[in-house]
């Protein structure tokens, strides 16, 4: 939590932030502040128009006349006051919105350009909350840093001059020491009640992000009857909030009632010295309702001043949070000159390869390896061996300890992630969905496919019978993470997906775990005829399925013990061999699909 001490640097720095985007619409801010200040000037002069009006009324002065001019310079000075306001509104629209939507794409991009394992660690939830919140904040920001605070502070310095020059000077020391109080006060309070309002915004992410986790869970949730349990655990959460809410709403109430007493007390006094001075005739009915208009005319302003300034502490407080996220370091960045990979064939090679999510775990311990081009290679071993972690090195979701990973005798590292990424296709063993059509989701696989070449790949995948079969067919929604599709269906959706990318490289992890038998060797058919001359990795766990791969390479605690193909392994009576008679000797069983 920010001290206040700190408070204010990082609101410089936020306000930093945001200011390129602002400065792609420099003359629509310069043509709103142009405006602005028309309508200030206007409302100004509307108090001194109305004193000349008042005084030309007082019937003490002799023959009372209609003071057409003045009527309608008054009419028209409110006018154009209401009229330029809602002038600069418009201009400044697209200011705001178009800013809004620069920020949002930038950090929706910046999320989708961080490492996995970010968002492996991330709070969804939360995160989701802090950057709904942060927009909304610039918009508060931008329009009444604006529109509220600067247009003030402008009136301020108008009415200051006029009280000066038309009045005793202890009409302008009244009002400035009334706004210096208001607004040292202010300030003050602002600062210790955003201890407050932090708090109320942190449990309010961590609510939202234990409320959506249990969602995303649901069978869990049931399967354990843990209904009530995360009921109560939300509470809990939703408790600590109420506590920091009522914490902050009685604070409010302060402030308010502070800055109620302080206008009062200013008002009271300069109301009361006019009054006097029109009593002794230094002053004219008109300069008394001129000082009070222009006493409620700054006032009202001021009042609100106090709420705006609380805000923007407020929408500074949410912005950061959402800026945050943009100084997130990238784990995995492209070089400077990273060439773009352009190949219709590829041959991999991981070299001495070491690597560990965290520093403390090593994970792959001087791994090496070949794939030549057009060639199979399976990887088979125990859970953490480290089979699945090859996949991701290959997708260059995190960099190399040591070694290097190559296609074509080139360093993963000195390609673009995009280009390289365009070379690969996979069937994951836990496959993910939109939540949106069929069709969609084997669509992804290739931006612009006609509908003939998705219908093709989900033949290929054996899933258009299902599909077919369905009430909406190809437009049926397949529900959140694809949780309206069995674990097999959703598997040939990703297959369906892969074949029609058209890679040149093929990772299949575990890509036919979810099926049955019979539905598995209808796939491994077609994964076989998909995978012919591309250079595929196949990470697996039932032996029979990787039998005829061109080697096998199998791995324990990070190492690759063995390799060769696969009678060649059995005949060497090591740990494939063991590991195919265990699996051998297992009571045969249909996976349901």
């Amino acid at each position: 939590m920010a001290t206040p001490d700190s408070a204010p640097r990082n609101d410089w720095h936020t306000l930093r932030t945001l200011f390129p985007y602002l400065w792609r619409y420099k003359n629509r801010v310069v043509i709103a502040l142009s405006l602005l200040i028309a309508a200030k000037f206007a409302n100004v002069a509307v108090p001194l128009v109305l004193k000349d009006i008042v005084d030309s009324l007082d019937g003490s002065k002799g023959i009372i006349v209609m003071p057409v001019a003045l009527v309608f310079a008054y009419g028209a000075l409110r006018m154009c006051s209401s009229v330029f306001g809602e002038l600069r509104d418009a201009v400044f629209a697209k200011v705001t919105q178009g800013s809004i939507r620069r920020v949002a794409l930038q950090v929706f991009e910046h999320l989708s350009a961080l490492s996995l394992r970010f968002h492996l660690e991330r709070q969804t939830g939360g995160m989701s909350r802090d950057i709904d919140r942060g927009t909304k904040g610039i918009a508060f920001l931008l329009n009444f840093m604006l529109f509220n605070i600067l247009p003030t502070l402008v009136e301020i310095a108008l009415v200051a001059i006029i009280l000066l020059k038309k009045y005793d000077w202890y009409f302008a020391a009244i009002t400035f020491g009334t706004i210096v109080i208001y607004i040292g006060f202010t300030l003050g309070v602002t600062e210790w009640r955003m201890a407050f309002r932090r708090q109320m915004n942190e449990l309010d992410s961590k609510a939202n992000t234990r409320a959506i986790d249990a969602l995303l869970n649901y069978e869990t949730v049931k399967y354990f009857n843990a209904e009530r349990w995360e009921a109560e655990r939300y509470d809990r959460s939703l408790s600590k909030w109420e506590s920091a809410s009522v914490k902050n709403q009685v604070s409010l109430s302060l402030l308010n009632a502070g800055q109620a007493v302080i206008i009062a007390s200013g008002v009271t006094a300069l109301v009361w010295l006019a009054s006097r001075d029109v009593v002794t005739g230094r002053m004219t009915l008109g300069d008394l309702v001129l000082v009070n208009a222009f006493l409620l005319q700054l006032y009202a302003p001021l009042n609100f001043l106090g709420f705006v300034y609380r805000e923007i502490k407020h929408s500074l407080a949410d912005m950061e949070k959402m800026f945050k996220l943009l100084r997130q370091n990238a784990e995995v960045k492209d070089t400077p000159d990273a060439r773009t990979l352009q190949a219709s064939s590829a041959a991999i090679r991981f070299e001495s390869v070491d690597f560990g999510y965290e520093r403390n775990r090593q994970i792959l311990r001087d791994v090496s390896f070949e794939i030549p081009a057009g060639k199979t290679l399976a990887v088979v071993g125990a859970s953490g061996a480290g089979k699945s972690t090859l996949s991701r090195l290959l997708y260059r979701f995190y960099d190399v300890w040591q070694g290097r990973v190559t296609i074509n005798g080139i360093d993963l590292r000195d390609m673009t992630q995009e280009s390289l990424r365009a070379h690969i296709g996979i069937v994951p063993q836990d496959t993910v969905l939109f939540n949106d059509t069929i069709y969609y989701n084997i669509a992804y696989g290739k931006t612009g496919a006609s509908r003939e070449e998705v219908i093709e790949a989900a033949r290929a995948a054996h899933i258009y019978d299902f599909i077919e079969k369905l009430p909406e067919g190809f437009d049926t929604m397949v529900g959140e993470r694809g949780l309206k599709l069995s674990g097999g269906e959703k598997q040939r959706v990703a297959i369906a997906r892969t074949i029609l990318k058209n890679p040149p490289i093929l990772i299949f992890d575990e890509a036919t775990s979810a099926l049955d038998s019979k539905t598995e060797k209808g796939i491994q058919a077609e994964l076989k005829a998909i995978s012919a001359d591309r250079t595929t990795l196949i990470i697996a766990h039932r032996l029979s399925t990787i039998a005829d791969a061109d080697e096998i390479a199998v791995m324990e605690d990070g190492r690759i013990v063995e390799r060769g193909r696969h009678l060649e392994l059995l005949a060497q009576n090591g740990h494939y061999a063991r590991l195919w008679a265990l699996q051998q000797h297992e009571e045969p069983a249909d996976h349901v699909a």
